[in-house]
């Protein structure tokens, strides 16, 4: 029995090659998955779990889509296979109805699980990426109860609205932005793995895959990466006990 693992897919109706790609993902290759962990990012907005109310009249078909991929993973975990979701910077309001809806669990960002037979840190990846100030300043608000609660009580069109414009302004920051300062702080990764005891990370957001040597203390570590999917191409990493993490891309198929 393997474990799987996934981030970045950036979910939305205006991506269905991503979808159809996910959903036939999800019933071959994660088929046989004791467990599946989705780390952050799997839709490009979520504006809170209230949008499932909407259905068919949800405007931006946001919605529709939830409730099919929710019915995918609820089959897939009725099947057997444990899935853990994790908030990114674009999701971050997924809640309990929407993981109750999917048969997962949400994990707390970073958390330490067991894999294979080894225990691993499990990030989003965003958290570690300190030399963009900007971003880390809008983190710590969207990651605070108090504004999400005012968000969460605004009227649905005006959330959607603000996804957009937050989107907007995110898309335009970021090119005006060095690329180093969109990747992890490397101290922040050591600082990651001493605190938590463990040699081994995986984690999404940065679209950037790879697996990386990280020197700890003078101990070998590593740090698993993984990538974005895009209409033609998926990334995955399977543990399997007993053997290594092993990074993954594939030709999607719908």
């Amino acid at each position: 029995m393997s474990t799987l693992l996934i981030s970045d897919l950036h979910l939305h109706p205006g991506a269905p090659a991503i979808t159809e790609g996910f959903l036939n993902w999800l019933e071959t290759r994660a088929a046989d998955a004791e467990a599946l962990y989705i780390l952050g990012d799997f839709f490009e907005a979520w504006i809170g779990d209230d949008l499932l109310d909407l259905g068919a009249a949800d405007p931006t078909g946001t919605a529709a889509l939830a409730e099919r991929i929710a019915a995918a993973l609820k089959q897939r975990a009725e099947a057997g296979t444990a899935i853990y979701l994790m908030h990114g910077n674009r999701d971050f309001l997924l809640g309990e109805r929407f993981a109750d809806a999917a048969g997962a669990t949400l994990l707390p960002d970073p958390s330490v699980v067991t894999l294979g037979d080894e225990r691993v840190l499990l990030m989003h990846g965003d958290s570690l990426c300190t030399r963009d100030e900007a971003y880390m300043a809008f983190r710590a608000k969207a990651r605070d109860p108090q504004w999400q609660a005012q968000i969460l009580a605004m009227p649905i069109p005006e959330r959607i609205a603000l996804a957009k414009q937050l989107r907007d302004q995110s898309g335009e920051a970021n090119s005006n932005k060095a690329e180093d300062i969109m990747d992890v702080t490397p101290a922040e990764v050591v600082e990651a793995l001493r605190e938590h005891g463990v040699t081994t990370m995986i984690h999404g957001h940065t679209h950037r895959p790879a697996i990386h040597d990280v020197d700890l203390d003078g101990a070998p570590a590593r740090r698993f990466v993984l990538g974005d999917w895009q209409p033609n191409q998926g990334w995955d990493i399977e543990i399997v006990p007993g053997q290594a993490p092993v990074l993954r891309d594939f030709p999607l198929q719908g």
